[in-house]
Order: structure tokens, then sequence, then C-alpha cells
């Protein structure tokens, strides 16, 4: 059966593994000082978030001879082409999959720099933290429900899957997280509770609702975060240029997941991007601007 008109080459493509995810000779390095917010000790209640207690850290040095990047979804649809280019850039990357043999088919193990590991994010905290390891900088959450009867796969993964990812972060303290998200999560707000989109994608288990709480507990959680929200998500490579809005900001638009690879990786060596949401469309009338510029536009949130 055809997709629905409003659909088709629009916000989001046809159903596939991660379609919501909602991806100089040197190595690029991290900022060498990066301001922390308190890190607060967490509980879920329900849908909610509640502060126990909090711990100060003014600064966190981050060694920039440590360069592994554990990646979660890393055989995704964007998932793999984060890892690609994190490879291209010099980094070490650990490989977090479901399915060590699919993984040794759609990545390059061969490559010296890349470690493939076991991560299951709907299996706890204590588990992840084993697969992230004490050598990860940092963690590029790229995970994405599988479509299927379960209408709590959403929440499994994309709610309580990120947060078990966040959690494992905290008892290893790594404290630099990368999610890649979507547009729209907080189209209610927007004012865009009748968009066709919002409509479609909540019908799968209240998908954006669950990313979005998700969001909200990154963002409570004292952990140095980058909240990517892509548009509708193309295989193609990229005809445009990216542009960044901040927040609750786009409700339509397109971009290629190269694109949303390269902001992820980008994240990881800009400053700027630190403690922000942005949200990413690409347009061909757009004007190329750097990452520096484009992160540096947003304001804290």
């Amino acid at each position: 059966m055809a997709a629905p008109l409003f659909l088709r080459n629009s916000l989001f493509p046809p159903l596939h593994h991660s379609f919501l995810s909602f991806p100089k000779s040197s190595f690029p390095s991290f900022p060498p000082s990066i301001k922390s917010r308190p890190l607060t000790s967490t509980m879920m209640r329900g849908s909610e978030i509640i502060d126990e207690v909090s711990e100060t850290k003014e600064a966190v040095n981050v060694d920039t001879k440590k360069k592994t990047i554990f990646v979660a979804g890393a055989t995704g649809s964007t998932g793999k082409r984060v890892v690609e280019q994190l490879l291209s850039k010099g980094f070490s990357v650990k490989a977090g999959v479901l399915d060590l043999e699919k993984a040794k088919t759609l990545l390059s193990n061969d490559n010296p720099s890349l470690q493939i590991v076991q991560a299951d994010v709907t299996e706890g905290s204590a588990k992840l933290a084993e697969a992230i390891g004490e050598d990860s900088d940092a963690v590029i959450c790229a995970t994405g429900f599988r479509p299927g009867w379960d209408l709590f796969a959403p929440w499994k993964v994309d709610n309580f899957g990120t947060v078990n990812l966040v959690e494992a972060c905290r008892k290893l303290g790594v404290n630099r997280f990368i999610l890649i998200s979507s547009i729209l999560v907080n189209g209610a707000a927007m004012g865009q509770i009748f968009n066709p989109a919002y409509i479609f994608l909540n019908v799968f288990g209240l998908t954006l609702i669950a990313k979005l709480q998700a969001e909200q507990y990154i963002r409570k959680s004292g952990i140095n975060y980058t909240i990517i929200r892509p548009g509708g998500l193309r295989n193609d490579p990229p005809t445009g240029n990216v542009v960044m809005e901040p927040e609750d900001t786009l409700y339509e638009g397109s971009i290629s997941r190269d694109q949303v690879a390269e902001v992820a990786v980008e994240s990881l060596v800009h400053p700027e991007s630190c403690f922000k949401v942005v949200e990413i469309v690409s347009r061909t009338d757009a004007p190329k601007r750097s990452y520096k510029d484009l992160f540096g536009s947003i304001k804290l949130t």
C-alpha cells in the first residue's frame, strides 16, 4: 500500500530500523575545559524526574589523548554513518550493536580503530556501562525502535533506553552525551498537534512524546549534552547546506543522514555545541556556514 500523499517526500520517510534517530592529519581535539552543570542524582517516578542529591563540579578537563567514542545504534541507517565519519576524522570508535554478526557485515571491522561490542539499551545501565567502558570519552546515541506490534517499543528504546545510556555515563564519569532525536518532539507546545507528521509518528506508541521525555531527563541529569533534532531523514547524499535553528522552531523539512552524522561528530569538537538543543534541516538556498558559526548562533538552553 502506497504511503499517504502528505507523507511522500515530506517530513519523514517510510519506516525502517532507525527512521526516528529520532546520524588535517592530526586528531581533532575536544575542548580543553568544559564547564559542567551540577551533577544531580535522579530517579524516575512515572514520567517525572525527581532530583535527590546535587554535587557540584567546577570544570571537566577532557583528556585529549583519549579519543574513544561509544556509538549506540551503530548499525542503524544514521548510526553507521556516524561511525564512518568518526573513523574518517581520526577517532577511535566503540560501536554498540544488538547483533554482532550483522555488525560485521555493515561496519568496517578490519579497521584497528573500530571495536564492535554488544549493547542493548533496554537491558539497564549496569550492562551498558560495561559495554561503554572506562576508556570512552563520549557517547553518541543514534538508536531507534523497530516498528512492529509492540506499542511499548518507543518507550523501551527511545525513552528508557536513552535514560539507561545517560545513567551508564554517570556511573563511568563520561560527561559528554550527544542525542539524535527529532524535530516536532514538542509539537503540541508548538501548536503543531494537527501536523500530519506529528500525528503519524505518535500513532506508533507516542514516539515523539517518549523522545521528548528522554530529552528532558538528559537536560536535568547534569551531563554535558547536545541534543540534535533532525527533520525528515533522507538516505541520499546531501543536496543543500545545513540550516540550524533553536529548539521548537522547525516543523517541516528534511536532511540527509550524512549531514545528521556530520553534525553529531562536529558537536564533539565545538564547545559552542555544549548544553544546547538544535534543530536541523538542509536547504539548497541556504548559505554554507561553519559549524562553529552554526552552533554559536544557538543560545544556551
